[in-house]
């Protein structure tokens, strides 16, 4: 009987609420990692995406812990203790015990934790001269913000190849991580502390990475990865904007937009969105156009997914040309806009 609780104690939190994010759907799951930090959303993304197949006997006691903890009411700040406390609540003193002594060594565990703050400059002075596999490796397990900085340093060539090594990246041996995080960690232990939990590689680390980055980096690396694998780069670039961002983008832009979708592309990419994202949509439309638009999803009924995401692909498309063409702007993670007098 002891078996599903070991199973779950073995998991970390994020995967725990990856698990879970799979089990509630694409729109409650949306609606839930709207209430997240970016981080969270970086650590948890990556997880799903990683996840597989999955065990059913895992699911449920992932289920059951979740229930457990949903049936307490708790409010504070987060951290260890907040941690301890919350499952003490949920779980009683001894299994709290157990899940934090799990959870307190595999924080220990994580690949490169110690890069989380590290500082950019201080990274690139040490790993500039290093093989661009071994780059890659370190970028992609470290967040994004930080290794976006350390990406825009290194010289063009040099960010294709670990652009596109980071992209294919899929499974790398825990020795040889080891290794390379161990000579790291040897090289910076003076100057850097062990912090956060860290990402893995893939599409979506990059486009993580290249959306953190100025625009005329990303435009070098995306223009790189076109020579050397086109589909690669077209992935990318899908990637970096998704539909649901329409929400940030200005009232001008959308009504930009909107006068270049065609009124059944639209009607069907709107299909299950967040309403916040239904909402920015039909406030920029006419009053007849927004009933047009209303009536027109209504007589649609339910629409498959792939209809709802190729729908999409060509509003994006039409987002990427305006902006391309300087028409509109969308702004990347952490760049602030400036204004000239």
């Amino acid at each position: 009987m002891t078996t599903p609780a070991l199973t779950t104690l073995s998991m970390t939190g994020v995967r725990k609420a990856a698990i879970m994010l799979v089990q509630f759907g694409r729109e409650h799951a949306a609606s839930v990692m709207a209430n997240m930090t970016d981080k969270e959303v970086e650590q948890v993304s990556a997880e799903v995406a990683r996840l597989g197949k999955l065990d059913p006997v895992q699911v449920d006691d992932v289920m059951d812990e979740f229930y457990a903890m949903a049936t307490t009411r708790y409010a504070g700040s987060g951290g260890m203790e907040y941690a301890r406390e919350l499952l003490e609540a949920s779980l009683g003193k001894e299994r709290a015990a157990l899940i934090l002594e799990r959870l307190e060594a595999s924080m220990n565990d994580i690949p490169f934790n110690f890069l989380s703050h590290a500082d950019p400059r201080q990274l690139l002075s040490y790993v500039q001269y290093e093989h661009p596999q071994t780059i890659a490796l370190v970028l992609a397990h470290i967040p994004s913000g930080l290794a976006s900085s350390i990406l825009a340093g290194l010289p063009i060539e040099v960010q294709t190849e670990v652009a596109h090594r980071i992209a294919i990246m899929d499974r790398t041996s825990p020795d040889i991580i080891r290794q390379v995080e161990s000579a790291l960690q040897r090289k910076l232990s003076s100057v850097l502390q062990p912090d956060e939990l860290s990402t893995v590689g893939g599409l979506q680390p990059l486009v993580d990475i290249i959306n953190r980055a100025d625009r005329t980096t990303e435009r070098l690396i995306l223009e790189a990865l076109d020579a050397r694998s086109p589909e690669l780069a077209e992935e990318i670039r899908r990637r970096m904007f998704m539909f649901e961002d329409i929400i940030n983008l200005e009232d001008r832009a959308v009504q930009l937009i909107l006068r270049q979708v065609e009124p059944a592309d639209l009607a069907t990419a709107l299909k299950g969105v967040p309403e916040g994202v239904r909402d920015k949509v039909t406030k920029n439309l006419s009053e007849r156009g927004r009933e047009n638009l209303l009536e027109e999803m209504d007589l649609l009924g339910p629409v498959k997914v792939k209809m709802v995401e190729e729908a999409q692909a060509k509003i994006v498309s039409v987002i990427r040309t305006l902006e391309d063409s300087g028409q509109i702007e969308i702004q990347r993670g952490g760049e602030a806009d400036e204004l000239i007098a």
